[in-house]
């Protein structure tokens, strides 16, 4: 009873402390913007409503939503900096629960994520009325539902193909998984990838003692820097593929993830070689019995992943025209995409022998995890994105108008990619390049001159958005699932600011500081 009236303390003083200053706020606005005429959705919000669209960081899109004046508001120019707190809180309580309280963590924090989801919603709903429920509605169903369907899909229908075999992980056996799982990531997803090995990864490094650092490098290459060649492996290319980029376009950064994963692979060789060593072990430990060969079960597996990947394409090609729900407008390829994804994880889990789901130790924990957490991070998540979508009208317009030069975009664009989305930051800074060099230009027009005469910013923002999302769990999807099944396989994983200053700044810094200095 102690915790919940503290708990119930807490929230009422974060709604009266979030929501006296933010009506300030939004009277002092309602006289000087009565006369403006709608309110920014956000750059990759248009672009998942549409799909098509030009759209610059502080531009207006025409909005219906009821600022509770009678006017309408750019909440990305109104909002200040601390409306980002709950945001920040939920951040700190991923990194903080599980090392300070893990058993109440581990059975509540569903409810944590809820906590802090309506420390932010209540006063933005009351403050802002029609358009903080326009805005939130908008994340939750153009972002947050197809975002964990294709998580479910993928994880679903991974979990139905299985190993088996005699595999033991030396250093060489696990980097040539993990440099499999790196090529694969460009063609099926940086998450249908990791899902895919990470359990025979897991298996094969079961006799290991040290097995983090081994999670912690599969979640840099598999789950992020791998993904980076196609528009098929991260969300922010396939954006970019939606904004008119060329499908092979993104091949030019192929020589930025050759250096990045190639520096990796090596030192994770020798990272692996020396704690092979230490633990004694000169060779795989001899299996009793007969060795067994190794073989894929639940082949038909593939077929269904081919299907996501396939449906992922089509829905950025074709155009079916929009559908309105509950006010939110999205394209129908869009809502087909999201339908036959779970079609196929249907199918998955109807074809696929309980046998191979239990030999695969296949829960529905982690996939609840994620989405338990990361509904809490998309709703606190809100007022910071809209302050980074206004632009230079916004409080982070300072950071914005210091990105000249191409380390900018790319330090800057992959910065933000490792603690938010990564895919609204690679859409912000690519409308910002098109503005800063061809202002005025129809965006058809001027992303076939970023891609040729200004290719090297583009390359800074591509890179930066999917490298950097190695950076923190939060930085990708995968990150956190994969975190997720590796904890419930029984490898020990960092806690949210120990993946960051053990492995991030001493790993993933200086290899983005040797990238910067060949390529920008």
């Amino acid at each position: 009873m102690r915790l919940g009236k503290w708990i119930a303390i807490i929230f009422l003083l974060s709604i009266f402390a979030f929501w006296v200053p933010v009506m300030a706020t939004d009277q002092g606005v309602a006289s000087t913007h009565d006369t403006e005429h709608g309110f920014t959705h956000g750059a990759e919000h248009a672009v998942a409503e549409t799909g098509h669209g030009d759209v610059h960081p502080g531009s207006e899109l025409h909005g219906h939503g009821d600022a509770g004046h009678g006017g309408h508001v750019n909440l990305g120019e109104v909002l200040k900096l601390w409306t980002c707190i709950p945001f920040a809180c939920m951040l700190l309580s991923i990194a903080l629960f599980p090392l300070l309280a893990p058993k109440f963590w581990h059975h509540h924090f569903g409810k944590v994520s809820a906590f802090w989801a309506a420390c932010l919603a209540i006063p933005f709903l009351i403050a802002f009325k029609g358009v903080a429920v326009h805005e939130i509605l908008h994340i939750i169903l153009a972002d947050y539902v197809p975002f964990i369907i294709l998580l479910w899909a993928l994880y679903t229908i991974s979990g139905g193909i299985l190993l088996k075999g005699t595999l033991r992980g030396t250093p060489i056996v696990n980097t040539i998984m993990i440099l499999i799982g790196t090529v694969l990531a460009s063609w099926m997803g940086t998450t249908g990838a990791a899902m895919l090995l990470i359990r025979p990864f897991l298996k094969a490094n079961n006799y290991r003692k040290n097995r983090t650092f081994m999670v912690v490098f599969f979640i840099f290459l598999v789950a992020n820097i791998g993904g980076s060649l196609t528009p098929l492996g991260d969300p922010p290319l396939f954006l970019g593929f939606l904004h008119g980029v060329d499908f092979f376009w993104t091949m030019k950064i192929m020589p930025h993830m050759l250096v990045t994963a190639g520096i990796l692979l090596v030192v994770y060789f020798f990272l692996d070689t020396y704690h092979y060593k230490k633990e004694g072990l000169t060779s795989a430990p001899v299996e009793e019995g007969e060795k067994e060969p190794l073989k894929l079960v639940g082949t038909h597996n593939f077929i269904f992943l081919g299907g996501v990947v396939v449906s992922v394409l089509i829905s950025g090609i074709v155009d079916w025209g929009e559908v309105n729900t509950l006010g939110i407008h999205r394209a129908v390829q869009d809502w087909a995409r999201d339908g036959f994804l779970i079609l196929m994880a249907i199918l998955s889990l109807l074809t696929t022998s309980k046998r191979i789901h239990e030999d695969n130790d296949f829960s529905w924990f982690p996939i609840v995890e994620v989405a338990y957490l990361f509904i809490g991070i998309f709703i606190t998540m809100v007022p910071c994105l809209l302050i980074l979508k206004a632009g230079l009208k916004g409080e982070m317009g300072f950071l914005i108008a210091a990105v000249k030069e191409p380390m900018h975009y790319f330090w800057v664009t992959g910065t933000l990619s490792g603690f938010l989305d990564n895919a609204p930051t690679y859409l912000t800074f690519f409308n910002t390049a098109l503005g800063a060099f061809y202002p005025g230009m129809p965006e058809a027009q001027a992303v076939p001159l970023l891609m040729t005469e200004s290719s090297v910013y583009l390359k800074a923002i591509s890179a930066g958005a999917v490298f950097f999302g190695s950076f923190s769990y939060i930085g990708n999807a995968p990150n956190f699932m994969v975190r997720s099944i590796a904890e419930e396989g029984g490898t020990p994983m960092p806690s949210f600011f120990g993946y960051i200053l053990k492995y991030s700044l001493v790993f993933l810094f200086p290899t983005f500081v040797v990238v910067t200095l060949i390529f920008f």
